[in-house]
């Protein structure tokens, strides 16, 4: 009988050794396919970051190639707080058929006026409705010779007095 126990308690010492080993085998399978899914994350993850690397890359130089990245830029500056050429017409009161002579004579009238009697937001708002329209008749090529040198040379004349009067002010 005590033979009996001893072979007993040894197959239990047996069968518990066994379901160590085997549970130690398990949990080392577990380990290593835990870090080869790991390895194939990592590995995937740098495959698709290199390829979405290079197809940015080809796409900014397709955008530039055609021009879409030029009228991006534009539109983000006139989204950024510039002006459109409808609001620049209405605060200078010129048509969008009015040649560039009249759109310069309307500005320095306005830019004059405010600089007398008005305030610095709105002579602001003149120089820059003159300005965006100035970019537009530039783009749409309406800018004829003749008017483009008869506006520069209203607004030299512009500066010249400026420079007088500040001089006059300077001898007072």
């Amino acid at each position: 009988s005590s033979s009996n126990g001893a072979l007993l308690t040894e197959a239990i010492c047996r069968s518990q050794l066994c379901n160590e080993t085997h549970l130690s085998k398990a949990l080392l399978l577990v380990l290593q396919a835990s870090r080869i899914v790991a390895q194939l994350l990592v590995a995937g993850a740098t495959t698709v970051l290199r390829a979405a690397s290079q197809a940015w890359h080809q796409a900014l130089q397709n955008a530039h190639k055609s021009g879409v990245a030029q009228e991006a830029v534009n539109k983000a500056v006139k989204s950024a707080g510039g002006m459109s050429a409808q609001e620049a017409r209405m605060i200078l009161s010129v048509d969008p058929s009015s040649s560039w002579l009249d759109v310069t004579k309307r500005y320095k009238h306005m830019f004059e006026a405010n600089k007398k009697f008005g305030s610095f937001y709105l002579q602001s708002k003149v120089y820059r409705a003159w300005e965006a329209l100035d970019q537009e008749y530039t783009q749409e090529g309406r800018k004829s010779p003749e008017d483009e040198a008869a506006a520069q040379q209203l607004l030299q004349q512009d500066a010249a007095e400026a420079q007088q009067e500040e001089q006059q002010q300077g001898k007072q």
